[in-house]
């Protein structure tokens, strides 16, 4: 279930009362009034489940108490209650299925925002797998997708694309596009200074690389692995379910293609350097074409389960 607490401008608290009471779904109702200072106002706390959060979220921002009030939303990982219970109960299709768009939004607006932190771990990623590329090393290969934080700036173009909304498609792109720009950059800056030392050479990059050499000879299933962990990265999102977000994370090889360009470009190798961005280009196609159709298809199968379940309210006979 999730925890609501509003901050409501007195004059819109008995309407903000009325549609939570109205609400399928909803419980522990608590009005506390007069108490909040900044903004000023009466200060309501209530359960929702999850499955009927986004209609709530919705209608509570038609009535303005984003605007002038405050709508904060936190998950409860347990709650012991009967009413909870019944009202989870009581509520249409399955928390599982269930898209909470506003904070989808606000998930990928903070995952996708170009920061210190964000290129840091970009660049510490590709490194890593840069190491994997020479070494012919898997392990290194997967450590660094785990490391790697290109998921949320594709996740935001995704959720961008279905809800219309420009400026997180902008900061989306824009942290993508210049994160595995200066990661690229660095990690040829980086090959070139282990080279310097020894640690890197031309004939490893070119020997036979049982474990590494498909990251620069993309082939049909590079696309079909993308299509199929964008589909999984999406729903593991709009659930919740972070253990399922680093598998997606471990399965496509976005950052090291990104880190082979690199090493290929400081040796001059072209061929691997553009097999490798041909590789990089097919994950990231995959993943938000992938990402789109998964979140249109949710808000299609969402809707018609909302339909049928009030279509079978309305034919129920009430007591």
């Amino acid at each position: 279930m999730l925890h609501l607490r509003l901050i409501v401008p007195s004059d819109r608290t008995q309407a903000t009362v009325d549609l939570i009471e109205s609400t399928v779904g909803t419980t522990h109702l608590v009005v506390v009034p007069a108490v909040a200072r900044d903004p000023a106002g009466d200060v309501v706390m209530c359960d929702v489940a999850r499955e009927a959060g986004d209609e709530l979220l919705r209608e509570l921002r038609e009535l303005k108490i984003d605007q002038d009030g405050s709508i904060a939303v936190e998950d409860i990982d347990l709650s012991l209650s009967k009413r909870a219970d019944d009202a989870a109960k009581e509520a249409p299709g399955e928390p599982a299925d269930a898209v909470i768009w506003e904070q989808l939004t606000g998930a990928t607006h903070e995952e996708s925002t170009l920061s210190i932190t964000y290129s840091a771990f970009m660049i510490l990623a590709t490194m890593i797998a840069a190491c994997g590329v020479v070494l012919d090393n898997a392990i290194l290969i997967v450590g660094a997708m785990a490391v790697g934080p290109e998921f949320g700036p594709l996740a935001g173009i995704c959720t961008a694309a279905v809800r219309r909304a420009p400026k997180l498609a902008a900061r989306s792109l824009i942290a993508l596009l210049v994160g595995f720009a200066v990661a690229i950059v660095a990690t040829t800056v980086f090959s070139l200074g282990m080279d310097a030392l020894d640690l890197f050479s031309r004939e490893q990059l070119d020997a036979d690389r049982p474990n590494t050499s498909f990251i620069w000879q993309p082939d049909p299933f590079s696309f079909v692995v993308a299509l199929l962990a964008g589909v999984a990265g999406m729903l593991s999102l709009t659930s919740s379910k972070s253990g399922a977000l680093v598998g997606v994370a471990i399965s496509v090889t976005t950052v090291p293609a990104g880190a082979n360009a690199a090493v290929a470009l400081s040796y001059g190798e072209i061929g691997q350097m553009w097999g490798s961005v041909e590789q990089l280009l097919l994950n990231l196609l995959g993943i938000i074409l992938a990402g789109v159709l998964t979140l249109y298809a949710q808000k299609l199968l969402w809707r018609t389960q909302r339909g049928r379940w009030r279509r079978d309210a309305q034919a129920t006979p009430k007591p």
